[in-house]
């Protein structure tokens, strides 16, 4: 069965333009939910409308309304919202072109998917993908989407095209109420050298289908325990020791790491010299972070 589209309407670039549909690139159907039932019955509960004046009321009674005062609002039939015609209810004007990294992920809503819809829409999409697959482009439209206009990138994706919404600007909160008081002091260079080795240990090619949701995996595994009549298998969290000092995470974790690749690291400098002074009887400014150095030595060999 074919999906169904979210959204039909026309892509248009100055005067070409091409029939396309517009559907959802997520899924959430296969997430485990649950219902709500009566904790001796156990039948489903029925989530009804009620007035607070007539009680339980049919939903073919319920309208739209707006409140535009406290208590007081104004009505809003399917006709009213008809009238409210735009260009993006039924076209995707492309605006503008910007560079795919230019737009900050934090603008970057829900993903779709576009296709042309028809045969005779396919020839002018494909050259408008391959276009903008050349320039490096996304292009910038808007679109009206469950009685919202929302602004969205539009990119080249294998055979079709690629859509996000983005938020607006009012809908993302500035970052002075939960960075201000952050300390901008720079970190000490050899720590910060150590955490660059850690990171490099750990380097490797981001690959989705290594990050299952174990969540959802332990909730299905309990599930069929007692769909068998077993009790439910409780998983104990691992157990963290108490670290007292960033030296001493830093030091656990490049001695539980993977070893780096052969070719030097920044921390291979710091280490060869801070371990011969302290062979050597020298006094180190840190004690912790000369044991440190010696560690990480020791973790390269």
């Amino acid at each position: 069965m074919a999906p169904r589209a979210s959204w039909k309407g026309y892509l248009k670039l100055s005067l070409v333009s091409c029939p396309v549909r517009l559907y959802p690139a997520t899924s959430a159907s296969e997430r485990i939910s649950f219902n709500q039932l009566h904790k001796k019955t156990h039948n489903r509960i029925n989530m009804k409308p009620v007035d607070p004046e007539l009680g339980l009321v049919e939903r073919t009674d319920l309208v739209k309304g707006y409140e535009y005062e406290d208590k007081q609002y104004i009505i809003i039939d399917d006709a009213d919202l008809d009238a409210v015609r735009i260009e993006s209810n039924h076209t995707m004007n492309i605006e503008a072109f910007v560079d795919e990294g230019e737009v900050d992920v934090i603008y970057q809503d829900a993903p779709y998917y576009l296709a042309p819809d028809g045969a005779m829409a396919e020839e002018t999409f494909a050259v408008l993908r391959e276009a903008m697959r050349k320039s490096g482009k996304l292009a910038i439209a808007r679109l009206v989407l469950s009685s919202r206009e929302r602004v969205v990138t539009i990119g080249a994706r294998e055979n079709g095209m690629f859509v996000c919404t983005l938020r607006y600007p009012n809908e993302v909160r500035g970052t002075a109420e939960y960075f201000g008081n952050i300390p901008a002091g720079k970190p000490d260079a050899e720590m910060l050298q150590l955490a660059e080795a850690l990171i490099k240990q750990k380097e490797t090619t981001f690959d989705p289908k290594n990050y299952e949701d174990r969540y959802e995996a332990a909730l299905m595994t309990m599930i069929r325990e007692k769909l068998k009549g077993h009790k439910p298998i409780i998983a104990a969290a691992p157990e963290r020791g108490n670290v007292i000092n960033l030296m001493d995470a830093l030091k656990a974790s490049l001695s539980q790491s993977k070893p780096p690749a052969k070719s030097k690291s920044k921390a291979d400098e710091v280490a060869k010299p801070a371990a011969k002074k302290v062979a050597a009887g020298g006094a180190a400014e840190n004690p912790l972070k000369a044991n440190l150095l010696k560690a990480v030595g020791k973790s390269k060999k």
